[in-house]
């Protein structure tokens, strides 16, 4: 069984690609009305890759480690007709429990961040609240939606919508205290349903509800993978008022002067260069 943080960097979307179906053992979303109004891409200008909500028509909740880079970041939703649509990000803060540079399992923080985006995301797309997240118990059924690749080495699979149905286990303490998550038939005995690399920052719902933001993946017992096995989720209940407070503070950053052009993001295999606004800026 291996762990892996979940974000998917340019460098290694350069390797081959394999085929497959979805997000670890899930489908792709093709319904314009359903999780596609909510989840979307956050990009890094040195070409990391993870998952985010819409919790504001101008915040997006993610994971911390997501935002660790010294970059310029955007956020790409889908709309209706699944056509791309990229917001700079011009400010972003970590929850202040986090601490930068450590493993998933020795992170005694909280993995939670916030993106305060240039322009707002409205009409074809509809915020989750994070403030109805309820805790989740053992033995409950939940949902992950993210844009991560369907395996370790399938790179090119990555910056499509997935989403796909998981079970509870209940909370582990480990540095710091995790929901745990795993393909509901499988069970972890065998790789099955989860997250992997690019899902970081992604939401787990419960019933349409918000409850959670993917944060590391271990693989499964019998695996040398460190997806499709657990999924270990950072609870929302808990962290609410913090996410309250640090969006009403983001809702008060004003948008920048004209943007410099002469920041570019990194191309990758999954699309060509975009501008990049230099002066956006994350709080530790």
């Amino acid at each position: 069984m291996r762990l892996c943080l979940l974000p998917l960097t340019a460098a290694a979307m350069l390797l081959a690609t394999v085929s497959a179906h979805a997000v670890t053992r899930g489908t792709v979303v093709r319904n314009p009305n359903g999780i596609r109004q909510s989840v979307v891409r956050v990009e890094s200008s040195r070409g990391e890759l993870c998952s985010g909500t819409l919790i504001a028509p101008t915040v997006v909740l993610t994971a911390a480690h997501c935002l660790q880079q010294r970059a310029a970041y955007r956020v790409v939703a889908v709309d209706r007709a699944f056509r791309q649509r990229a917001v700079m990000a011009i400010a972003g803060t970590l929850h202040p429990a986090f601490v930068p540079g450590t493993t998933p399992r020795t992170q005694p923080g909280v993995d939670l961040a916030l993106l305060k985006l240039q322009q707002p995301l409205r009409g074809d797309f509809a915020p989750l609240n994070p403030q109805a997240a309820a805790p989740v118990g053992p033995g409950q059924p939940v949902e992950l939606a993210g844009f991560g690749s369907v395996s370790e080495t399938a790179f090119g699979t990555a910056r499509v919508l997935r989403q796909t149905q998981l079970v509870s286990l209940g909370t582990l303490q480990v540095a710091n205290r995790v929901l745990v998550a795993t393909d509901p038939q499988r069970l972890a005995a065998r790789t099955g349903a989860g997250a992997c690399q690019g899902d970081s920052g992604g939401p787990i719902l419960q019933d349409g509800r918000l409850v959670g933001v993917v944060s590391w993946s271990a693989g499964a017992f019998r695996s040398d993978t460190a997806c499709g096995g657990f999924t270990a989720v950072t609870p929302l209940a808990e962290h609410a008022p913090w996410i309250a407070s640090s969006t009403a503070e983001l809702n008060r950053v004003a948008p920048p002067k004209p943007v410099d052009q002469s920041g570019r993001y990194a191309a990758s295999r999954a699309g060509r260069a975009s501008p990049a606004y230099p002066g956006g800026r994350v709080r530790r």
